[in-house]
C-alpha cells in the first residue's frame, strides 16, 4: 500500500514539474543562418520561436536585399521533453524557413524580422552574411548536383506547348480555330517571358477562354492535364503556304525534394520546394491556303461561308417626291465582318441616299455567325412606271467548293403624281452628269430693268463704329487675362511641390498602363514591381514625401489628416502588402487582375477625397 502511494506521489510530482517547466519557459525569437556562403549556393534562413507560437498574420519577413528567394516561407513545429534527476523540462519550437541564394560576392545583411506571440512583440537582430566568390569548378559541380537532384525530377516531355489548329488546309477567307494549349504532368507555379505567335497573312480575333476548364488528354501515349491558354479565330487573307511563327513561354514548375536536413523520424519534415524553369515553344506551324476558283460572278465581293438573304421591298404604289426604303438582310456563318454592301440599281429619276447598315455578329469557337442588314432609302422624283432590278449577292461555299448566287425578286413600281405644283414628269428630267437630273424652271422671259443702276452699301463701315471700339476693348481684356494666366503658369512651374502634386495621378496612370502590359504578358514578377512603383510613387508625389521616408503607418496617418476615409487609407496599405507578398509567392498569375483593379480603384478614391 505504501508503495502504491509512493508511485502516485512521484507521478504527481513529475506532472507538476512539467507544468512548472512549461509555464516558466521563456519565449525567444532568433534567426539561424550560415555566416559565410558562396555565390550560387542555396542555403536556409530559419526564424525560430521557442516556447511559443506566432499570432495569426503577425510575422513580418525581413528585407532579403541582395538575395534571391527560391522557396518559402514554410513552417514546421517540434516539441521535446526531458527529465533529469527529477527535473522535467518541456520545450517547443516553431520554425519559419526560407531557401535563398546569393549571386554576387560581398557582404550582405538580413534585416530584422518581427512577430507577435500572445500579443507581445519580438524581433530578431540584423544578421550579416559574407558571400565569397565560388570557383568555376565548384560552380560546375554545384550546377551538376542541382541539375541531377532537381531538374531531373521533370522529364523533357512532362511539360509541352502546342498550337492546335482546327484544320491545316482551307480556302482563302475560310476561318481556322487556333488553340495555344499547355500539356503538363507537373505542378505549374506561373509563367515568364511570354511571346505569343504572330499571324502574318491572317485576320485574327481572340476568343474568350474564361470558361475553359482543364481536362485530361492523351498525347503520344501519355496522359496530360491540358489547359487552353489562348485561342483565336483566324481568317487567311492570301493564298499559298502561310507560316504561323512560334509561341514561346517559360513555365515555372514546382519540384518538392526530400532532404536529410531538419528531418525528424517522428514529426517528419525535411522537404523543400524548388522552382524549375522550362522554356517551351510551339515551333512553326504551316497552313495551306487554297485560292478561290476563277470565274467568280460580278456580284461576288469576297464572302466565304454559308449565307441566306431575305428582303423587305418597298410598296409598288408610290407618289412622286415620296420616300421609301428597300431592305436587304444577309444571315449565316462565315466572314460576316468583311461583307460589303450589295449593289442596288435604281432608275435615273430615283434619288438614292446613304445606305444604313446594322449588324448583329457573334464570334465563337464554331466561327462567326449573325446577320448584316442594309437599308437603301430613296425618293421617287417623277411619276411613271419603273422596273427595279433584282439585288444579287454571291458567296463562295467551302462545302460545295463553288460559288452560290442569291437574288431578290424583280420589282415594278408605279409612281403617281403627288398633286402639287412642284411635281415633275419624266419629260422634265434632263439626264446628264447629275444623278438627280436638272429640273426645268420655266419658259417665261424674265423682265430686264432699264436705266442707270444706283447701288449703295446697306452695311455701315466697321471703322470708328461702336462695334469697332467694343472689339478693341475685348482684345485688350483678353490680352491682360492671357498675361495674368501666363504669369500664374510660370509661377506654378517654379513650385516643385505643386507640380509633383498635380502630376501624381498622371504618373500613376502611366505606371498602371505598364503594369497592365506585364499582366497581359503574364509576367507576374514585373507586374507586381510596377504596381509597387505606381502606388509608392503616387503617394510620394501626392504627399511630397520621399519614397525612402514613406511607411505604411505614416501613409495612413497622413491620408486621414487630409480628409481621406480611414477604410480607404487602410485598403491602400493592404494592397501594398499584397503586392509585396505576391512577388515571390507561387500564386496563380490570374490573380493579378484583382490586384490591378483594386489598385486603380483606390487611387481614384484617394484622388477624389484629397481634392475635396
Amino acid at each position: 500500500m505504501k508503495r502504491f502511494f509512493r508511485h502516485i506521489l512521484l507521478t504527481l510530482f513529475a506532472t507538476l514539474s512539467v507544468a512548472i517547466a512549461w509555464a516558466d519557459g521563456a519565449v525567444t525569437f532568433e534567426v539561424n543562418t550560415p555566416l559565410i556562403v558562396s555565390t550560387g549556393e542555396m542555403f536556409r534562413v530559419e526564424f525560430i520561436i521557442t516556447n511559443g507560437k506566432p499570432d495569426s498574420d503577425t510575422f513580418v519577413a525581413p528585407d532579403f536585399a541582395g538575395l534571391d528567394v527560391l522557396a518559402g516561407p514554410t513552417t514546421s513545429q517540434a516539441r521535446s521533453y526531458q527529465n533529469i534527476n527529477g527535473v522535467a523540462s518541456h520545450t517547443s519550437t516553431f520554425t519559419i524557413t526560407y531557401v535563398v541564394t546569393a549571386q554576387n560576392a560581398g557582404n550582405l545583411t538580413i534585416g530584422s524580422a518581427s512577430v507577435e506571440v500572445d500579443g507581445k512583440s519580438y524581433k530578431t537582430k540584423a544578421t550579416p552574411i559574407e558571400v565569397v566568390e565560388q570557383s568555376r569548378k565548384q560552380e560546375q559541380e554545384a550546377a551538376a548536383q542541382q541539375g541531377s537532384a532537381v531538374n531531373n525530377q521533370i522529364a523533357q516531355d512532362d511539360i509541352l506547348l502546342r498550337l492546335n489548329l482546327s484544320r491545316s488546309a482551307v480556302y482563302k477567307g475560310e476561318p481556322i480555330r487556333a488553340s495555344l494549349t499547355l500539356y503538363t504532368r507537373a505542378g505549374i507555379a506561373g509563367f515568364e517571358d511570354v511571346k505569343l505567335p504572330s499571324f502574318n497573312g491572317f485576320w485574327s480575333q481572340e476568343l474568350p477562354t474564361d470558361n475553359y476548364q482543364a481536362k485530361r488528354e492523351t498525347l503520344d501515349g501519355k496522359v496530360y492535364d491540358s489547359q487552353i491558354i489562348k485561342e483565336w479565330l483566324l481568317y487567311p487573307q492570301q493564298s499559298g503556304t502561310l507560316s504561323i511563327e512560334p509561341a514561346d513561354i517559360t513555365a515555372v514548375a514546382q519540384v518538392v525534394m526530400r532532404t536529410n536536413r531538419n528531418f525528424d523520424p517522428f514529426f517528419g519534415g525535411g522537404a523543400e520546394v524548388y522552382n524549375v524553369k522550362r522554356k517551351l515553344t510551339t515551333g512553326q506551324v504551316n497552313v495551306a491556303v487554297k485560292d478561290l476558283p476563277a470565274g467568280a460572278p460580278a456580284s461576288f465581293n469576297g464572302a466565304v461561308g454559308k449565307f441566306t438573304m431575305s428582303t423587305t421591298q418597298p410598296s409598288t404604289q408610290l407618289k412622286a417626291n415620296s420616300a421609301a426604303t428597300y431592305t436587304v438582310k444577309i444571315s449565316g456563318t462565315g466572314n460576316l465582318t468583311f461583307l460589303q454592301t450589295p449593289k442596288l440599281t435604281l432608275p435615273s429619276s430615283f434619288e438614292l441616299y446613304n445606305v444604313r447598315q446594322t449588324e448583329s455578329i457573334q464570334t465563337s469557337v464554331n466561327g462567326t455567325s449573325g446577320y448584316k442588314q442594309f437599308e437603301y432609302p430613296f425618293i421617287a422624283r417623277a411619276e411613271g412606271e419603273y422596273d427595279i432590278e433584282p439585288i444579287e449577292f454571291t458567296f463562295f461555299s467551302p462545302e460545295k467548293e463553288g460559288y452560290v448566287t442569291l437574288s431578290t425578286d424583280a420589282l415594278k413600281v408605279n409612281v403617281a403624281p403627288d398633286g402639287s405644283a412642284g411635281a415633275v414628269t419624266p419629260q422634265q428630267i434632263i439626264t446628264g452628269t447629275s444623278k438627280e437630273g436638272v429640273r426645268q424652271l420655266g419658259s417665261d422671259i424674265r423682265f430686264i430693268k432699264l436705266g442707270k443702276a444706283q447701288l449703295s452699301s446697306s452695311v455701315a463701315p466697321l471703322m470708328m463704329s461702336s462695334t469697332y471700339f467694343m472689339l478693341l476693348a475685348l482684345i485688350v481684356v483678353l490680352f491682360v487675362g492671357l498675361y495674368l494666366l501666363l504669369g500664374k503658369m510660370i509661377k506654378d512651374s517654379k513650385n516643385t511641390v505643386l507640380l509633383r502634386n498635380r502630376r501624381a495621378n498622371k504618373v500613376a496612370v502611366q505606371r498602371f498602363r505598364q503594369a497592365e502590359k506585364y499582366m497581359r504578358e503574364m509576367n507576374r514578377h514585373a507586374f507586381y514591381e510596377e504596381m509597387l512603383r505606381a502606388l509608392w510613387g503616387y503617394m510620394s508625389d501626392k504627399l511630397n514625401i520621399p519614397v525612402s521616408n514613406l511607411t505604411k503607418e505614416g501613409i495612413r496617418e497622413e491620408l486621414q489628416r487630409r480628409g481621406c476615409p480611414q477604410q480607404d487609407a487602410q485598403h491602400f496599405t493592404e494592397i501594398i502588402t499584397r503586392c509585396d507578398e505576391a512577388q515571390y509567392s507561387p500564386a496563380e498569375w490570374v490573380q493579378m487582375n484583382d490586384v490591378y483593379a483594386e489598385g486603380v480603384r483606390i487611387i481614384s478614391r484617394i484622388e477624389q477625397a484629397i481634392k475635396r
